[in-house]
């Protein structure tokens, strides 16, 4: 444990944004699956809604710096290429 002033509010900093970012973290996550479990049974209206809210949880963690900018472009790329399979 730290004796210094700041470095004890650091700790309890960096406790509180660790909570933030694997929140974020778990919502994008949340919503990869959702959309890859409309793609796994062919809905296509549930599929398009469903990756509307994954690019925009991803575009969020990416803004928050959860995700690398390349890292947020791959996934995104990666469920567009999910999502032309059904058309």
């Amino acid at each position: 444990m730290p004796n210094i002033k700041s470095a004890i509010k650091r700790v309890s900093v960096i406790e509180k944004k660790t909570l933030q970012n694997n929140m974020i973290k778990s919502a994008y996550k949340t919503a990869i699956k959702a959309f890859e479990a409309a793609v796994a049974e062919g809905n296509k209206s549930k599929a398009e809604e469903a990756f509307k809210e994954a690019i925009k949880k991803i575009d969020q963690a990416c803004t928050k710096g959860v995700l690398k900018a390349n890292t947020a472009s791959r996934k995104k790329s990666n469920l567009a290429k999910k999502l032309n399979t059904l058309k």
